[in-house]
């Protein structure tokens, strides 16, 4: 059996723990914390160390998902849970523009940490005042051959449609470099 590990990362409260949550065979293991600071008004927890849950994709594959913690004051953890992934999803609020630039950040610091194949995934996209998918990569400054996927972290298939999209990216990146060894090899 291959196992893979996916890194979900973003800004506080950009959906990281639910999207686990929402398709995680297991009961996920979080390490949620009461806040107390003015970000209690956007919500009252937030994750300190790790979201882990894991999804059986066939009898062949399944995905260990690790979600990371928002906040910058929690960033020595990204670099730990960035080790061994095959591939990351940069969750990012569609509604909360204020955010983008740190999503950008974020996208920056775990390409720096690991050159594998991510996508970006635009979560709230069920709600009003979300950006569009095209706008978004615009004000993330992401070119075309980044994969940005309208997302709903509460929705299962929408959230299986994000990995699969990112598995799509892993498996072609790996074949890639199946043939680039190939060739050097003869």
């Amino acid at each position: 059996m291959q196992t893979v590990k996916i890194v979900v990362t973003g800004p506080f409260n950009a959906g990281k723990t639910q999207f686990i949550k929402t398709v995680s065979e297991i009961d996920v293991v979080s390490t949620d914390k009461k806040i107390t600071s003015d970000q209690e008004r956007v919500k009252n927890t937030t994750t300190v160390a790790m979201d882990f849950g894991r999804i059986t994709i066939d009898e062949n594959l399944v995905l260990y998902l690790f979600g990371t913690p928002g906040q910058r004051r929690f960033d020595f953890m990204w670099e730990i849970l960035s080790e061994g992934m095959l591939g990351f999803i940069v969750l990012v609020d569609s509604t909360r523009p204020e955010t983008f630039h740190e999503a950008r950040s974020i996208l920056e610091t775990f390409k720096a940490f690991a050159p594998t194949p991510y996508v970006v995934a635009a979560n709230k996209q069920d709600l009003e005042d979300a950006w569009d998918v095209e706008d978004l990569r615009i004000a993330l400054r992401l070119g075309d051959d980044v994969k940005v996927v309208p997302c709903v972290a509460t929705d299962k298939e929408s959230v299986k449609k994000v990995l699969l999209e990112l598995l799509y990216s892993i498996l072609e990146y790996l074949e890639k470099s199946d043939r680039g060894r190939t060739k050097s090899q003869e």
